[in-house]
């Protein structure tokens, strides 16, 4: 959940979930009622949340204090089973310290959970979402087929998939880590969930939630695939992933899903109602900015370019409304303060030009 301004000038929350709702509109029209009737229940059951989340959260986020006694550099992760239900949390099932179990979706959601942790705290020293060891508290098994996960303010949720075209969504750790990244940026920047500001607000999720995984797997920027969601989506679908920071345009071309619509410059920036104005689309314009960037550093993707977007999110200068030159004129001074003016400067001043956004 994240506020998005309303025509009166207050705020609303906003339901995040990992798959677009195009991707959804586009199944859920399909002539096989093995893909459209999972996608109308999906879409459904995010509707059902979503209005949840409108009659019960106010503007920012709930402040969660950590377990007494917990510990400053380990989480306190708790699994929850909703049962095929939509009650949430649902039935405890794996707790903080506790050995795997026989359920993969409960000890992958346990493991994803633990690396986010890790890479905030580790390389960039902030304790949980909210930087004050907020517990991270997870729910799997959600709905029946239900073809998406998400972030509803307070913790993470996620579907099983219809085995058609996606599959349980706790198997790539960086959605995981994208949807979880919401929270860090619902307790930073809190950027507005439309157009250009809702687009960053996607980006910074992606790009992060590559570094969990890049991080958690020990690649260089050169190793990464740069892919978000790869194992998620079903034999059946042509395609690698949800997104690509590397290739925008490039995760999928299916006679089912449509063709990837994602832009990589601001010259085929995509102007639409939908979607809150392409939040999930033009994120592709400073997701390939990311990838330029921290290919071009080489080495650890989290070290340098994700270092500057961190300063960038947490520094509080990034306004809730801003739009992409903003952001970009932020990472060239965060790279400035940081690096003083070196390669990292240069690439993140590159990466920028490279992608069609100017900077002040």
């Amino acid at each position: 959940m994240v506020p998005v301004m309303t025509s009166n000038g207050g705020f609303e929350p906003v339901f995040c979930t990992i798959v677009p709702p195009h991707v959804l509109d586009q199944l859920a029209r399909n002539d096989d009622p093995a893909l459209s009737g999972p996608a109308r229940r999906s879409l459904e059951h995010d509707a059902y949340q979503r209005t949840k989340r409108r009659l019960t959260t106010v503007i920012g986020a709930a402040a969660v204090a950590p377990p007494e006694g917990a510990a400053d550099d380990r989480p306190h992760r708790t699994i929850y089973d909703a049962e095929h239900t939509q009650d949430l949390p649902g039935t405890k099932v794996r707790e903080e310290g506790s050995e795997p179990g026989s359920d993969a979706s409960v000890n992958r959601a346990y493991a994803g959970l633990g690396a986010t942790f890790d890479l905030y705290l580790k390389v960039y020293g902030r304790r949980s979402i909210d930087g004050n060891g907020m517990p991270l508290d997870a729910t799997v098994h959600f709905g029946e087929g239900y073809d998406n996960a998400f972030w509803n303010g307070e913790q993470m949720v996620f579907g099983d998939g219809d085995n058609e075209v996606f599959l349980d969504f706790t198997i790539p750790v960086d959605v995981i880590g994208h949807e979880l990244t919401h929270g860090v940026t619902q307790h930073t920047a809190n950027l507005d969930y439309h157009g250009q500001s809702g687009a960053l607000n996607e980006s910074l999720s992606d790009v992060f939630g590559s570094l969990i995984k890049q991080y958690t797997l020990g690649q260089t920027a050169a190793e990464a695939d740069w892919l978000i969601g790869a194992g998620l989506l079903a034999p059946r679908v042509t395609g690698t992933a949800l997104r690509s920071m590397k290739a925008p345009g490039t995760a999928y071309d299916d006679d089912v899903l449509g063709k990837d619509p994602q832009p990589a410059r601001m010259e085929d920036y995509v102007r639409t109602s939908r979607d809150n104005g392409g939040v999930h689309i033009n994120s592709g314009i400073p997701n390939h900015a990311f990838y330029l960037t921290a290919t071009a550093l080489g080495g650890h993707s989290w070290e340098k370019a994700g270092q500057v977007w961190y300063d960038v999110l947490t520094g509080g200068d990034l306004k809730e409304d801003a739009q992409f030159t903003d952001f970009a004129t932020l990472t060239v001074k965060a790279a400035r303060e940081r690096y003083g003016a070196g390669d990292e400067l240069r690439a993140v001043q590159k990466a920028w030009e490279q992608v069609g956004v100017r900077t002040l």
